[in-house]
């Protein structure tokens, strides 16, 4: 019989970053390795060096709170989704807005691109999923998934799949190319609000509003695993840059980190035994320089944490 090593967590409060002055609901990967935006409710989107960590002299101006962004560094373009349903695209080249567009009618929740479909989709409150087209910038496809909010979106390019967290609890996953649809099923007992495919494409990871860490067989979507990972509903999960670890946000104000390979818990940063988050935890990057955990909340805070195991 295989036996399983327990990972050990060691953690580093690197730093607390502070220069928003409302909620901070958005972040995603920056310009380079040591750099992160993010975006909130003061409807401004910044630029933090994780090198020097201070802002970087970067900042764009929207005209209602940001949900979503999503940098394309391909492309080199930032978009941002807001609570009006407007998706604002940014060219950091010429450090403008080219485009903006207006397809949704209730604020965007999540938007990603795939280099490999040359898209980008945007998830909304009006239970829309929209799939634009990178190279025009402009609305391929629109589809009514739900009467309730569209949550999340997320690859598996082993498969060829898209899975999407609905309001309504279910999980739909399509075709990636065709967008056909392939497999529902009820995620959570209340809204389902994150769906992230593990790295390696086996297993599909589900947060919800019912504060369950759900983990599901990639083909036939069996349930494995389901887990009261928190006290309140969960927001965001991430996978560490070598797979080994994922981490878990919650509106219960803490984030946990947990094996991959076992869905073993294997740590919780919480107030008792760390500097963390006064309010809701909204989103997590784990970065790949210097393994740095970021984490972005209600408080208006952007938290730098070093995480090694052993």
């Amino acid at each position: 019989m295989e036996t399983i090593k327990k990972i050990n967590i060691g953690i580093k409060h690197i730093a607390t970053l502070t220069g928003h002055s409302g909620c901070v609901y958005a972040m995603d990967k920056g310009t380079s390795e040591h750099t992160v935006f993010t975006a909130g409710s003061d409807m401004f989107i910044a630029l933090w060096n994780l090198e020097t960590l201070q802002a970087e002299k970067f900042s764009a101006s929207l005209p209602a709170a940001v949900y979503a962004i999503c940098h394309i560094p391909e492309k080199k373009l930032l978009l941002a989704g807001t609570t009006t349903g407007s998706v604002h695209i940014l060219d950091l080249e010429k450090k403008e807005e080219i485009k903006m567009l207006q397809h949704h009618t209730a604020p965007i929740f999540d938007i990603k691109y795939s280099l490999e479909t040359n898209c980008f989709y945007t998830a909304g409150g009006d239970g829309n999923f929209a799939v634009c087209s990178l190279d025009t910038l402009s609305l391929i496809k629109m589809k009514k998934l739900s009467k309730e909010k569209v949550r999340s979106i997320d690859f598996n390019y082993t498969t060829s799949e898209i899975a999407v967290a609905l309001g309504d609890c279910n999980i739909l996953v399509f075709d990636l190319h065709t967008l056909d649809y392939k497999k529902d099923f009820i995620g959570h007992g209340l809204a389902s609000n994150v769906v992230r495919y593990s790295p390696d494409g086996k297993f599909l990871l589900t947060g919800g509003r019912d504060a369950h860490l759900n983990i599901w067989q990639v083909g036939n979507y069996d349930l494995l695993k389901s887990i009261p990972a928190h006290n309140w509903a969960i927001y965001d999960i991430v996978f560490s840059p070598d797979a080994t670890l994922f981490a878990t946000a919650s509106r219960d104000k803490t984030i946990k980190i947990w094996d991959a390979k076992t869905f073993q818990l294997l740590k919780r940063i919480t107030k008792e035994n760390f500097d963390t988050h006064t309010h809701s935890v909204n989103k997590l990057i784990w970065s790949t320089y210097n393994n740095y955990l970021v984490s972005v909340g209600d408080d208006r805070l952007v938290m730098v944490r070093e995480v090694n195991s052993f």
